[in-house]
């Protein structure tokens, strides 16, 4: 746990096998260092790059414990975005940690990613704030991509704090939670001046279930001291920095305005959207109804019954069968 490595994908005899990949590696993105994980049981298999969440959200010091049955038949590549997890660095400017960057950071690495497997596209999954990149970046770059895959797919932010709002003091009031009564009510409905003020929401919208429906992904995380991915340094930086690029009320104001209804009517790929039935971070409702109004040339809406706001996390089987569909 002193360093950070990910181990090699290993035969019956004990010897790499060959064709495999598995690399955690530091690369120059959008002139910063970015940490990427790379893990595929063969690397002539297609390409699959995560857009994780937060933003600030990082998982690549636990997403490959769920993603082991995608490493049969992908090349898959995680992605601590700038800001986030092994990605965090003084030399980032906070002022950097915007939606043009970010997306000209996604145009830069799956140009790199293709180019190093000599894949001319690839899959592109993105959750939660990474559904809003990866639905920007999609109606802007869709030669680069085979297919997108929304998971707690954003919509509109103004709409989006309302519903998750209004869940949690229903629920406060519905299990007679007092506590959780007397903070929602104080900070009132959204919007919010306070960076508090979201981390109390969001800290009641856990407690409901409206985050985490089941238990596979707490789980895991919990476990992931075992993991190599991160090193004990990395998992007091995740911890510490995921706020670093949450709590940066230039880039929420950005969020605050974007709405995809308008933003992002069409996409010129399939589309497959995966909704948790009991996700109130990015209320299913909302997902729902972006899904009746997208164009695109395939499109198929997902629903996992026993996840929330995470269900490629929650359900990482059925996850892993929507992912085999989009290469059909």
């Amino acid at each position: 746990m002193l360093k950070a490595k990910t181990p090699n994908f290993i035969d019956a005899n004990k010897q790499i096998i060959q064709d495999s990949i598995a690399s955690l590696e530091m690369i120059r993105i959008g002139g910063v260092e970015q940490c990427i994980l790379i893990r595929g049981k063969n690397k002539h298999k297609p390409l699959i790059l995560f857009l994780h969440g937060g933003p600030g959200a990082a998982q690549i010091g636990y997403a490959p414990k769920l993603q082991q049955k995608l490493e049969e038949d992908f090349v898959v590549v995680n992605w601590d975005q700038r800001g986030a997890g092994k990605s965090y660095s003084k030399e980032i400017q906070i002022d950097s940690l915007n939606i043009s960057q970010f997306l000209s950071d996604v145009h830069e690495l799956v140009v790199l990613l293709l180019q190093r497997f000599n894949q001319k596209k690839l899959y592109l999954v993105g959750h939660s704030w990474g559904s809003l990149l990866g639905s920007l970046f999609v109606k802007k770059h869709p030669e680069l991509i085979h297919a997108y895959i929304g998971v707690g797919q954003f919509v509109n932010m103004v709409k989006n704090e309302e519903i998750s709002y209004r869940f949690t003091l229903e629920k406060a009031h519905r299990t007679k939670n007092s506590k959780a009564q007397k903070q929602l009510e104080k900070i009132g409905y959204p919007p919010y001046d306070k960076f508090t003020d979201i981390v109390i929401q969001r800290k009641w919208l856990d407690k409901f279930g409206g985050a985490v429906h089941g238990s596979t992904m707490i789980k895991s995380m919990r476990k992931s001291a075992s993991y190599r991915e991160y090193s004990i340094v990395d998992w007091l930086r995740f911890m510490r920095y995921n706020k670093f690029s949450f709590s940066n009320s230039k880039l929420w104001d950005e969020l605050m305005a974007m709405d995809l209804l308008s933003e992002v009517d069409e996409m010129k790929v399939p589309v497959y959207i995966c909704v948790g039935r009991y996700d109130y971070t990015t209320p299913f409702e909302l997902a729902e109804e972006y899904y009746e109004h997208l164009k695109a040339p395939k499109k198929e809406l997902v629903w996992f019954e026993k996840s929330a706001h995470s269900p490629n996390f929650e359900e990482p089987d059925k996850f892993y069968e929507v992912c085999m569909q989009a290469t059909k």
